[in-house]
């Protein structure tokens, strides 16, 4: 019988043909399990047959069949022939097949195929080879290329790029040149070292930047904001991505954020793209833990042939430092996914909860991992609905306050209009004047990278970081 040997956070179950799912992750989610077949479901091989492209190709093809969410829609005629690699084989059979929004535009753009030790390394706090900073262009002719962050102790970093400045040239061609001729994804992808030239006035900077291993920090900042005499401080919290090496950070943050009395609570997940269920499951236990002890925080639903052997409920638990929470806002902008979209959507029917910034990406679903070979896929296979059942947020969670990712501003400092209208919203129940009327709040978001520009590292699809 044909073995599968694949990875939950907790426990490894084997029990002859039974295979039984651990999720552990939303973006991207660890099994575990044994055996195969026995319910159905075919298992990824290890071996010179199924480790060819055609065999790598073909388990891709048979798990999307068993696990994909939307494995209804799937043509039984598909044909591994017609497709390249498994790589490309996931992310064309899930585009075009899958569910369409009213736009004819693929609603999932997340599920791939990628080596397994990248994703492994990233989870443990490493990121890989990568410069460590995440741009956007400002205006849409695509010439106005700006940093939005470095990521602390990234080479990027060290070498001097910080938000807010402007890069004219890479490796002595104009960006203009390079967005128009092989794009600026692929050229930070297809060079190690890249000379940036700075926009200063007077005389222009130029640092030289070379790729190297990053540590992810999940949890970049906290602090409290004073609120004035006789009024408890809102705990602000910038949080990256969801990996257990933040679940310390959350102890410490928490801590204080009791000790000080906090009722309400803004997160920043502008630029989160997801991460670990359970490190998701965990933040709503410091939310939500003490409020709404024992009930619902999300429900998982399968397919139809996956739904009985693995629905299940997630509840609230109270721990140590469960605050006594009254408001939650979430900072956001399109590209805050997954992860944060669940914990967000969990805490709406249980206190007042805002979100400021922008729209989220809207990833109502999760992934399972089935690791085969040295790689693992991660198909799109369960939906998350709160206590109130809602679920398919297609268009992502609706914004409240909108508000820019001002580039001129450091991320969640006083004058950040993002926090600026989270206050606002906490302190009146309404957004600020100028945000409200639309006046000089101008969103300055380029035009959507395409998922699949972001589906080959981690760093990629987690912090949006090259």
């Amino acid at each position: 019988m044909p073995r599968v040997i694949l990875w939950s956070s907790s426990a490894l179950f084997c029990n002859g043909d039974d295979m039984r799912i651990l999720i552990s992750m939303l973006v991207a989610a660890f099994l575990a399990a044994c055996g195969g077949g026995g319910d159905g479901s075919p298992a990824p091989q290890t071996g010179t047959d199924e480790c060819s492209n055609d065999g790598q190709k073909q388990i891709v093809l048979d798990n999307l069949y068993a696990w994909y969410l939307w494995n209804d829609l799937l043509p039984a005629n598909i044909s591994i022939d017609d497709y390249a690699s498994p790589e490309e084989l996931i992310i064309r059979v899930t585009e075009d097949f899958g569910p369409q929004n009213a736009n004819g535009q693929p609603i999932d753009r997340f599920s791939f195929v990628r080596s397994l030790q990248d994703e492994q390394d990233f989870l443990d706090g490493t990121a890989g080879e990568l410069f460590g900073f995440t741009y956007r262009f400002v205006d849409e002719a695509a010439t106005d290329f700006r940093i939005v962050r470095a990521l602390s102790g990234s080479p990027a970093e060290v070498g001097g790029l910080g938000r807010g400045q402007r890069i004219l040239t890479l490796n002595g061609r104009s960006v203009t040149e390079v967005a128009g001729s092989e794009g600026v994804s692929t050229f930070f992808s297809n060079n190690a070292t890249v000379e940036f030239e700075i926009e200063r006035p007077g005389d222009n900077e130029f640092t030289t930047i070379t790729k190297a291993a990053v540590t992810v920090v999940p949890v970049p900042q906290w602090r409290l904001i004073d609120r004035g005499a006789g009024v408890a401080p809102v705990g602000y919290m910038q949080l990256d991505t969801f990996i257990d090496s933040a679940n310390p950070v959350f102890e410490t943050v928490f801590a204080e954020f009791k000790a000080a009395g906090v009722n309400d609570v803004i997160i920043d997940m502008r630029y989160n793209r997801g991460g670990l269920v359970r490190t998701a499951d965990l933040l709503g236990d410091y939310l939500g833990g003490l409020v709404a002890e024992n009930l619902v925080f999300s429900v998982t639903e399968f397919n139809a042939d996956r739904a009985a052997a693995n629905n299940s409920t997630e509840f609230f638990d109270r721990v140590g430092n469960s605050i006594s929470l009254s408001q939650f806002v979430l900072i956001a902008t399109r590209g805050t996914a997954s992860a944060p979209e669940l914990v967000t959507n969990s805490m709406i029917p249980h206190v007042n909860t805002g979100i400021v910034g922008d729209r989220t990406a809207g990833k109502s679903f999760g992934q399972i991992g089935l690791e085969f070979c040295d790689k693992i896929m991660r198909p799109g296979a369960f939906r998350y609905s709160n206590a109130n059942g809602d679920t398919d947020f297609f268009d992502g969670l609706p914004v409240d306050c909108p508000a820019p990712d001002d580039l001129s501003t450091g991320i969640g400092a006083d004058d950040d209009p993002n926090v600026i209208a989270a206050l606002s919203y906490l302190n009146t129940g309404a957004c600020p004047a100028v945000t409200a009327q639309g006046g000089q709040q101008k969103l300055e978001y380029a035009a959507p990278m395409p998922e699949s520009d972001r589906r080959g590292s981690p760093a990629r699809e987690y912090l949006d970081a090259f």
